[in-house]
């Protein structure tokens, strides 16, 4: 791989905007993503605009709780006791805590330190059991999460210093992920062994010894068929009679097990269908979505895979960043691969690897557009695809190279 030349930190505007908006606000502001996706280096950018901004060193008060340095304080009140004993008086103190869950009942030093004049409190967790249980009925109405994924191809681009082919970037965007520090390295063998670490650390930390599972290979087992069926409607019953095929003989509920923990890590993101025309959710059909099509790349090799599907995993992580509830639509007896709703206004978005045919058909442009024309309301409607051609509309419906749309504001 050729040797890339790429800034020290990327910055991640879209979070470090969001904590600069919510600074002194009366909110515990809560972080939580996949492990490696940049929370830490969120906390990084954070803590030098303070300094950048008036605020001195002694009023940051930060803790990474993956650090062995700190395992002393893996205790609710040692810890609210250490940072308690560090504030500074008659100003604001800005408590950084990252990894936060690895404290047992850590919910009760956080509301402690919440409920101080002087102390403006941010944590980071790798898994939604932050935010379930005690943590919410004790905080309740007193947080905000702000989900943070792997970064965005338009991150991914601004790293390089010097101009990038796009194509040629989102080539490796897709084989190798968009985990920050995947940009650090050069060789394929490299990243490879950096994603085995932080799918490793995920199965056996976020899932197989917090959900105490006592059969890890069926747990993969079912990870990889989740990796090999993106986009594809999924549940849990099909999934159990799949392996139970195979010879690997599991039950419907160990299955919805596995699936709530890995979706409780971030690993992977569950979108479910919803009926345009009767405007009700339905509970079957849902697909699942990777936190970052580069770990499908380590989990299943040069495996031959849907284009189209992975293409639709990105498109759905973009939709989530720009702020969007996420649905796939049902019209009658056709599928849209995506609603999205935000603010209150919907849009629609059908996603394709081409809609072009070399014997100058357009048969499959009009299978795409079909869902897409039997809604008859005036909500924007998409079309993104990879064929590089300039934006055209399909009587309102527009159809964008995909690479364009990820790269807008």
């Amino acid at each position: 791989m050729e040797n890339m030349a790429y800034k020290q930190l990327i910055p991640r505007k879209q979070y470090l905007d969001t904590l600069i908006r919510l600074k002194d606000k009366q909110l515990i502001k809560i972080v939580t993503g996949i492990r490696r996706c940049g929370k830490s280096t969120l906390f990084d950018l954070y803590e030098e605009y303070l300094l950048n901004n008036g605020v001195k060193k002694e009023n940051i008060i930060r803790i990474n709780f993956e650090s062995p340095q700190f395992i002393e304080l893996w205790d609710w009140l040692a810890l609210y006791r250490f940072i308690k004993e560090r504030l500074q008086a008659n100003t604001m103190n800005y408590i950084l805590l990252d990894e936060i869950q690895n404290v047992p009942d850590f919910q009760r030093a956080v509301d402690g330190l919440f409920i101080l004049d002087n102390s403006d409190v941010y944590i980071t967790g790798s898994n939604a059991y932050l935010l379930s249980g005690e943590l919410a009925t004790l905080l309740s109405g007193r947080f905000i999460e702000i989900k943070m994924l792997p970064l965005s191809f338009k991150e991914y681009l601004s790293a390089f210093t010097e101009n990038q082919d796009r194509a040629t970037q989102f080539r490796r965007f897709i084989q190798f992920g968009s985990f920050p520090y995947v940009l650090w390295l050069e060789e394929e063998q490299d990243i490879q062994a950096y994603l085995e670490g932080i799918y490793t650390t995920v199965i056996l930390k976020d899932v197989l010894t917090r959900k105490k599972i006592a059969d890890p290979d069926m747990l993969q087992r079912v990870v990889k068929f989740l990796a090999d069926n993106i986009g594809s409607p999924i549940s849990a019953t099909s999934i159990a009679n799949t392996l139970t095929s195979h010879q690997r003989k599991v039950s419907f509920h160990t299955v919805e097990n596995y699936l709530a923990a890995l979706m409780d890590s971030f690993i992977f993101y569950r979108v479910q269908r919803y009926d345009i025309k009767g405007k009700q959710h339905l509970s079957t059909g849902a697909k699942y979505y990777l936190c970052d099509v580069g770990l499908r790349y380590y989990m299943l090799g040069t495996k031959p895979g849907d284009f189209g599907h992975i293409l639709e995993n990105i498109v759905y992580l973009e939709l989530v960043r720009r702020g969007n509830e996420v649905y796939v639509g049902k019209v009658n007896d056709t599928e849209i691969d995506f609603i999205a709703i935000h603010k209150g206004e919907k849009s629609y978005y059908q996603v394709a690897y081409t809609v072009m045919e070399l014997d100058g058909n357009d048969r499959i442009l009009q299978r795409e557009l079909r869902p897409l024309q039997l809604c008859k309301d005036n909500n924007q409607k998409f079309l993104l695809t990879m064929d590089h051609v300039p934006p055209v509309s399909h009587d309102g419906i527009k159809q964008c190279y995909v690479l364009d749309w990820l790269l807008q504001d």
